[in-house]
């Protein structure tokens, strides 16, 4: 479909959305014909910021319209979590393009050609094309040759996958790094199946609990501390096979995700789920009060497995 309605001449902006309310004025009465692009960021992201960036050029690149033909609202993922589940938002940077209600596509990452795509599939190509056109698309790409880690839902060169690992107070719970050369899949599940069963409580994030590299991660971590549980955790950045491959071996495509005796329970909206239905559901893998103590010193954190405190 394309942009239609009366020119203004005014080149269209993105729209920074703080609250729910406002999110409600700008969405509730849009005509039934107007494209919604929905763009889910946080401040942490490196990608984020590129995907801004570009998502500014190509905002402008349509002129505005009265009725509107296109409209581009930007939210931070974590502070309208309500919105943000709403729409299944589990990475950043994440667009979202509604139509009259209905979600028409998402883009999951940071490749600016598949947003250009993706707008003017349902929008129309603009008739823009210079200076306030769209950035190249290799602006954001990692080379199609080289490795890639989905550091907080894009797409990002894997330079600085060392500052990643789990420092001396994160004490690792499984090997960090693999080789990936000559590996069978086989060998790669079997691993797999190990390392989900390394501690009662396993967490695989992005980033180590002192150092989480996405908001999901670290919103994961504070409800698992919350709760006095003590828990293994791998940093997926730093390994991925495991991260690739976990989503296969769980069936299960995003991060952070939590297992628990060897049995995956889901994400962090999932764990909430179940601690809300069933207050007690994570008091087995709490810490114990230590002998003598009246009161338990029951602050929950990431622990190898031979020191694991179990029921």
């Amino acid at each position: 479909m394309s942009a239609k309605g009366n020119t203004t001449g005014s080149p269209s902006t993105v729209t920074e959305i703080t609250t729910d309310v406002d999110f409600e004025h700008h969405t509730s009465h849009l005509p039934s014909s107007t494209l919604l692009v929905l763009y889910f960021h946080t401040p942490w992201a490196t990608p984020c910021a590129q995907m801004s960036t570009v998502l500014s050029a190509l905002a402008s690149s349509y002129p505005v319209t009265v009725p509107p033909a296109v409209t581009f609202l930007s939210l931070n993922a974590e502070d309208l979590p309500d919105i943000s589940e709403a729409y299944d938002v589990s990475a950043v940077p994440f667009l979202v393009l509604v139509r009259n209600g209905k979600v028409l596509q998402t883009v999951s990452g940071s490749d600016a050609a598949k947003v250009r795509d993706a707008v003017e599939k349902h929008a129309g190509k603009s008739g823009n094309t210079g200076s306030a056109g769209l950035p190249p698309a290799q602006v954001v790409n990692a080379p199609k040759d080289e490795p890639t880690s989905n550091g907080a839902g894009g797409e990002e060169k894997p330079k600085d996958l060392s500052g990643y690992a789990p420092d001396s107070q994160d004490p690792a719970t499984a090997p960090e790094m693999s080789d990936p050369t000559n590996t069978s899949k086989e060998e790669l599940h079997k691993r797999l199946s190990e390392l989900v069963k390394a501690a009662p409580v396993m967490l695989f994030m992005k980033g180590s609990p002192s150092a989480p590299q996405c908001g999901f991660s670290r919103q994961t971590v504070s409800l698992l501390r919350d709760h006095g549980v003590r828990y293994g955790f791998f940093n997926i950045l730093a390994d991925d096979e495991v991260r690739q491959g976990l989503k296969e071996f769980a069936d299960w495509p995003t991060f952070p995700q939590v297992w628990i005796d060897g049995e995956l329970v889901g994400g962090l909206d999932i764990l909430r789920e179940e601690v809300s239905n069933e207050p007690e559901f994570l008091k087995k893998y709490a810490v114990k009060p230590k002998e003598g103590l009246a009161t338990p010193d029951a602050k929950g954190g990431p622990t190898a497995p031979e020191a694991q405190i179990t029921a």
